[in-house]
């Protein structure tokens, strides 16, 4: 039974859909770091908020660890190169809470311009400061939106509703999504130099970090405001406060700092500055939400392999599992075959996928191939980091897709070049369940693959086999399966043979020998 760890303080949902599930929880808040990591090797699954840190050193020690779960959208504190180096699926949950921060924005929008927090705290204490607290309509004024996704979306709707122009910049916002989001799209210094409120809902990332600078506050209207509800990083604060020192920026409205929890801030005492701590996704509905999410996600990850919301990793939905299993199994043994047949670093990688599976996410089953090519090079690789040392071993990759089948309904050919040779595997599924060899070396055979294989590739003699069944004989090694295939008549020939247990050296040395046998390999699957 999978055991899963809740680390931050969540709502009761979280812990009742795994104990629903079947899977065994322990909720653990406030732990110290050396706390986490005496006991997380324990557990198979990590579900946490912002608390929680996934450094390196702990998932070091996360020996067991499948899938971490952020109940939120947010995975700063989660190393997910690391995460991704050991295997570990990250997800998130970036749906649950998008109406909650959009709603946030929306109120510090109406905030800023109306200055209602300073407004409130005047009048508590007895003034009544009518004439100081003027504010601006939105109604008619023109919004600029960095980062137009889910929670951006929400907010240009909202924004829509009060009567503002929105115009929005975001590189992956498509025309055809803009014109149905009701959003112009820009670029920055024209959002810049139109916007009269700017409002921030992108991640942080190489390209987004300090996006609101002092370059960029110099190409502003005169009055701006700006709020960020997004991530502290995206604003330098020192460039914010003298805008607003200046009067270049009218006000504006943070929801997040460039370092939190932020009990001290430069911004902090401005008269035109609305601040709230971090309160983007505080209310009820969305906590229960996001910590429902992500419990279901991970569930579903740990008993039924289907992957949603994943950072690092193709998703395959509950529905898509099931009809995956079969292809992932063929798919991991496709690439096992090239992996202990290749003896030198891969170049490219082809797969294609024929018939049925072309119809399917295919996503998955290239990452499983590419497990199943670099696991006899090295210890710990799965579907998850298998693309990501793929890649960092500048290893050409290429899918190529055709619905069209000719001899099988359905099939996957891994072609693998590299620096010597170009070898290719292909594989179907008998009865829609049972994965099939069906080619090698564009040679056609109908194999299955045991455990323990013996792969020959040899001269079409006569003789052959007979000699390789007594030289098994001779050494008390039981045959379970044997298949074979020629190119032509005397030509190149394959032999795949399932034994009941491993061969030692000095069986594959005996079969060397023999009169026509090229190459003999010994594989497990």
């Amino acid at each position: 039974m999978p055991k899963v760890l809740i680390s931050d303080k969540m709502s009761p949902l979280a812990e009742n859909v795994f104990k629903a599930r079947g899977i065994e929880v322990d909720v653990k808040s406030g732990m110290s770091p050396e706390e986490l990591k005496a006991c997380i090797g324990d557990y198979d699954g990590l579900a946490i908020r912002s608390a929680t840190k996934a450094t390196p050193e702990i998932l070091e020690a996360a020996t067991n660890m499948k899938v971490i779960g952020r109940a939120g959208i947010g995975v700063d504190n989660v190393n997910i190169a690391a995460a991704t180096g050991r295997g570990i699926v990250v997800m998130n949950t970036p749906f649950g809470n998008s109406i909650t921060t959009a709603e946030h924005a929306i109120s510090l929008l109406m905030a800023v311009a109306r200055q209602i927090p300073q407004a409130n705290a005047s009048t508590h204490i007895g003034k009544w400061e009518k004439s100081r607290f003027m504010g601006v309509e939105l109604m008619g004024k023109t919004l600029g939106i960095i980062g137009c996704g889910n929670i951006g979306s929400v907010v240009a709707d909202r924004a829509q509703g009060l009567k503002m122009k929105v115009i929005g910049y975001d590189p992956y916002l498509s025309p055809e999504r803009a014109e149905d989001l009701g959003i112009e799209k820009v670029d920055t210094d024209e959002l810049f130099a139109r916007a009269d409120f700017i409002s921030l809902h992108t991640p942080l990332t190489d390209a987004t970090k300090n996006i609101i600078n002092a370059d960029a506050i110099a190409k502003m209207k005169d009055g701006v405001r700006i709020v960020n509800c997004a991530r502290g990083g995206l604003v330098v604060e020192e460039d914010l406060k003298a805008g607003l020192e200046s009067g270049k920026v009218a006000g504006a409205a943070l929801d997040v700092f460039s370092s939190e929890p932020a009990t001290d801030n430069i911004l902090f005492g401005m008269e035109n500055l609305v601040a709230t701590p971090h309160l983007g996704a505080a209310t009820t509905e969305a906590q229960e939400k996001v910590a429902e999410q992500v419990a279901e996600q991970m569930a579903d990850y740990l008993l039924n392999g289907a992957v949603t919301n994943a950072l690092n990793m193709p998703s395959v939905s509950a529905e898509e599992a099931p009809k995956l299993r079969p292809y992932m199994k063929l798919a991991e043994q496709l690439g096992s075959f090239a992996g202990q047949a290749t003896k030198t670093a891969y170049e490219e990688i082809t797969v294609e996928y024929d018939g049925l599976v072309a119809e399917l996410n295919t996503k998955p089953l290239t990452a499983a191939i590419l497990q199943g090519l670099l696991a006899p090079l090295m210890e710990g690789v799965n579907m998850v980091s298998a693309p990501v040392i793929a890649k960092e071993r500048n290893i050409k990759l290429s899918e190529v897709t055709s619905e069209s089948s000719g001899a099988y309904q359905t099939l996957i050919k891994v072609t693998v070049k590299t620096e010597t040779q170009t070898r290719s595997i292909a594989g179907t599924l008998f009865n829609g369940t049972d994965p099939r060899i069906v080619e090698v070396k564009g040679i056609t055979i109908d194999a299955d693959l045991g455990p323990n294989m013996l792969f020959i590739t040899n001269q079409d003699k006569p003789g052959f086999i007979g000699a390789l069944g007594t030289t098994l004989g001779d050494a008390g090694v039981n045959i379970a399966t044997f298949s074979l295939g020629r190119a032509s008549e005397g030509g190149d020939a394959i032999a795949l043979i399932e034994i009941d247990g491993s061969p030692d050296q000095s069986l594959i040395d005996d079969i060397c020998a023999l009169e026509h046998v090229v190459m003999v390999k010994a594989m497990q699957f």
